[in-house]
């Protein structure tokens, strides 16, 4: 870690073998990820109930290069937080998950999700069953009734929006699937 560690506790007193659990926890995600350039811990109990033990918030802020990575465990989601180190395990698991889809990305190991082609239908010939979708960088393509997901070919207009499978067919490009868009536009 680049800064040094900060641990705060809020409404309670500081403990000795819970700042030594979370100088532990956090030397383990340094040693997970080396990029760490800073770690900030705040253990709460927010409030005293009648009856019942304190319920203790954890709240774990990670400065790596480009991101701020925040892990929050809410006292009245999860009972089991009545003990403070199960609270700081349960923070610590979900920031190393963070950590681990961050580096993951940084890797290029998480692929962004392609936005399939689209375009609208420009021609239709229910009669002979196949149309023609002009593509959104200008092309045309042909794709069969029997290529219309859920039967939808009958629902089909000049203009309707459609999503679809491009393979390469015998006269061309063709339309393996199509999908009506409908309401939920990917463009206008």
């Amino acid at each position: 870690m680049k800064q040094p560690l900060q641990i705060t506790f809020r409404n309670m007193e500081s403990s000795e073998v819970m700042e030594a659990n979370i100088r532990d926890m956090a030397e383990d995600l340094d040693r997970f990820y080396d990029q760490i350039m800073s770690c900030r811990v705040v253990v709460e109990a927010p409030h005293r109930r009648h009856g019942q033990g304190n319920l203790y918030h954890v709240h774990i802020e990670v400065t790596v290069p480009g991101a701020n990575l925040v892990a929050s465990r809410e006292p009245d989601l999860h009972h089991e937080h009545e003990d403070a180190s199960v609270a700081i395990r349960d923070a610590f698991n979900t920031i190393r998950h963070q950590l681990k889809d961050y580096a993951r990305r940084q890797r290029g190991d998480i692929k962004a999700h392609e936005i399939p082609p689209y375009g609208r239908i420009s021609q239709l010939h229910p009669e002979e069953d196949y149309g023609r979708i002009k593509t959104s960088d200008g092309r045309d393509i042909y794709f069969h009734r029997d290529s219309v997901i859920e039967g939808h070919f009958d629902d089909l207009e000049i203009g309707s929006e459609v999503r679809f499978s491009e393979e390469e067919g015998e006269l061309g490009p063709q339309a393996s699937t199509v999908h009506l868009v409908g309401k939920h536009h990917l463009v206008d």
